[in-house]
């Protein structure tokens, strides 16, 4: 029988392409996100290429009620959850913290931590009483170090990093693997979430080689394969033209 994992924020970048290492490894799927069309595509992709069960939940992680409802409801061929992928994170804005907008603030709390924290609290009791369970949660450089105009994103992000080490302290008793996997410059939509301009967003990774979703997928493999008496407790990843979150090598 396949296993089960959940992916949120599935439906592009590092939560797309994780969702695909772990449909090739066989486990049946939840993938979760706010864009319906994108979801039901990447199901119809998923189950065509893999022929695994995929389940789509269609949702804003940042709604308490309705993340419990989703958890709470699911199909019972689906109840049982191997891995959680807490993936679903945004950066919105790049300001000094004097001038930064309270919405972006605001928008960035209540998905990159209250909305990790819902999901996480919704699943983690059935892992519990199970005793078995892997969560990964998607962090970032910014986790680690604190840079120019990167303020709250960074806040989020360290709090991302102290609930893992939380995490793995409680869920210690019930053998439940808990990593994080924290990248560096990647390549996706984060840059045009984060400044809302195509243009800005493409030149931040001009000049060098950033990072691909692949290859953050590729470390959570790494992290979910290791034998049952291996936790992988975090990971850094970062682009060999990046030393850390403020040095970067461009070519001319």
């Amino acid at each position: 029988m396949n296993k089960t994992a959940l992916v949120t924020g599935a439906t592009s970048g590092i939560g797309k392409a994780t969702a695909f290492m772990l449909a090739k490894h066989k486990y049946n799927l939840i993938i979760t996100g706010r864009r319906l069309k994108r979801l039901l595509e990447f199901k119809n992709e998923l189950t065509e290429k893999f022929n695994i069960e995929v389940l789509t939940l269609n949702f804003d992680i940042r709604n308490r009620e309705e993340t419990k409802k989703q958890i709470e409801n699911l199909p019972e061929k689906f109840q049982n959850i191997d891995i959680l992928i807490n993936n679903a994170g945004l950066a919105s804005g790049l300001d000094l913290i004097h001038e930064g907008n309270i919405d972006d603030w605001e928008k960035m709390i209540d998905t990159n931590i209250k909305g990790l924290l819902y999901i996480s609290r919704a699943v983690m009791p059935k892992m519990t009483e199970r005793k078995t369970g892997h969560i990964v949660n998607i962090s970032s450089i910014a986790g680690k170090e604190t840079y120019l105009k990167g303020n709250v994103y960074c806040a989020t992000k360290h709090a991302v990093e102290s609930l893992t080490k939380a995490m793995r302290i409680d869920m210690l008793p019930y053998g439940i693997k808990v990593t994080s996997v924290a990248p560096g410059a990647v390549n996706t939509e984060f840059s045009l979430v984060r400044l809302g301009n195509k243009e800005a967003a493409d030149k931040v990774y001009e000049g060098y080689m950033p990072l691909l979703a692949q290859d953050i997928a590729d470390a959570v493999e790494f992290a979910i394969t290791r034998p049952p008496h291996v936790n992988i407790n975090e990971l850094l990843i970062m682009p060999t033209a990046q030393a850390n979150s403020s040095h970067l090598h461009r070519n001319e």
